[in-house]
């Protein structure tokens, strides 16, 4: 199985990068793992909608330079939602139906464009809630690494 995640921005703090790191060790005893940082765009103050659909398709631009042949998930707080039963079920579908190769797509502060959410295989919500894009890299290979050693019928605390 292969699992690329690609984000936009950099992840700045130390202590989170520590974590994500760690995830990452471990997903990779289960999956050949990358994780690719796409640029974000340079804050804008007072930006208009228009202005924002704008940024969201520079970094949908960017994004698409890295999706190959693959099954296509992006996180968005309008798709579904799964238990990580459920999301381990939903992996375990995409690799018996569509092939090994997936990916996970993590917006910036802006969120993902339209028409790249249209290019997706699927949607999937983590929450209600909005979290920091940073942060969900480290909520998205927790959640893999769950869902693995779920399928493998391996013990994870809880």
């Amino acid at each position: 199985m292969e699992i690329c995640i690609v984000a936009v921005g950099k992840i700045k703090e130390k202590s989170l990068k520590m974590l994500i790191e760690d995830y990452s060790k471990r997903l990779r005893k289960y999956a050949k793992l990358s994780i690719i940082e796409v640029k974000d765009q340079p804050e804008k103050k007072n930006a208009s909608i228009e202005d924002l659909n704008q940024l969201r398709e520079v970094e949908a631009t960017k994004i698409r330079e890295h999706i190959k042949d693959g099954y296509k998930i992006a996180l968005a707080i309008e798709g579904n939602s799964y238990s990580s039963e459920g999301f381990s079920k939903m992996i375990e579908d995409v690799k018996t139906y569509y092939g090994s190769r997936m990916y996970f797509i993590i917006g910036g502060s802006y969120g993902l464009s339209d028409s790249l959410k249209k290019e997706m295989d699927r949607l999937v919500s983590f929450s209600m809630f909005t979290f920091p894009h940073q942060l969900m890299r480290l909520i998205l290979l927790e959640q893999l690494f769950r869902s693995m050693k779920i399928s493998n019928n391996e013990p994870y605390h809880k």
